[in-house]
């Protein structure tokens, strides 16, 4: 069976719009990529008991859980806390992670305070997801991966945890975009289509508003199957006078 996962996104500025959420799209993509489902997206405040409240509910419900945000060094970046307190666990100042903090603000000549050092503090038992962009470390603990809220820092612990992904069957993706066709002038063709064909699914994005076009997306984990279900999404599209484009969307 295929891995699932789910994104827990964490912070006040991403509610008030503030911050714009760039993890969820990328992480999405990129565990497409490697066969495993991102399922559900939630985002919370900077609020403990909220925090542990979702995560307990996700990593009982998901095979990973990929948290973003609350890890730096200030008053309000209680994720480690939150988390450590959902878990039942202490939380430590991990040698590993306190030797890295210290190494990183070192080689540029700044001092390592003690709110530089609240970065070296992980739920106990955890491990450590290295960090080349700014020295502090993430944390994996269980099937929980805790991460950085800045994009370009997500990203590269990413990088780093690719070994620790189980990769699924990778879900092949083909598109047909036609240009002015109304979404609604299609839905009773791709229902039959969607009904005739196993192991596949259908959807349907329409272009800024039903009458200015629509893109239908066919995935599945057989790519054989996908392009049928694309290749009759297309000759629906014709038989109503447009041509679609096609896209591959491996």
């Amino acid at each position: 069976m295929n891995k699932t996962a789910a994104i827990l996104a964490i912070g006040d500025e991403l509610l008030s719009g503030r911050t714009r959420d760039a993890n969820m799209h990328y992480l999405a993509g990129w565990l497409t990529e490697r066969g495993v489902a991102l399922m559900e997206a939630r985002v919370v405040p900077d609020d403990a008991e909220m925090i542990g409240a979702a995560l307990n509910a996700l990593r009982a419900r998901y095979d990973y859980v990929f948290t973003s945000g609350g890890i730096g060094p200030t008053h309000d970046d209680i994720t480690v806390d939150a988390i450590s307190a959902a878990l039942g666990v202490p939380v430590i100042e991990h040698p590993q992670a306190a030797a890295m903090v210290r190494a990183y603000y070192k080689g540029r000549g700044i001092e390592a305070t003690p709110a530089r050092m609240r970065m070296a503090r992980t739920p106990e038992g955890a491990e450590l997801i290295d960090n080349p962009v700014s020295g502090a470390p993430g944390v994996r603990i269980g099937n929980i991966f805790v991460m950085a809220g800045v994009p370009r820092i997500f990203q590269a612990m990413l990088n780093a945890i690719e070994g620790e992904i189980e990769k699924g069957a990778v879900i092949h993706s083909f598109a047909a975009t036609a240009r002015s066709l109304p979404e609604s002038a299609l839905a009773e063709q791709l229902r039959d289509i969607q009904a005739a064909l196993k192991n596949v699914t259908l959807g349907s994005y329409p272009i800024d508003g039903d009458e200015m076009g629509v893109t239908i997306v066919a995935r599945s984990p057989n790519a054989e199957t996908a392009q049928q279900a694309i290749n009759a999404v297309a000759a629906a599209m014709r038989a109503l006078g447009f041509e679609p484009q096609m896209e591959d969307r491996k």
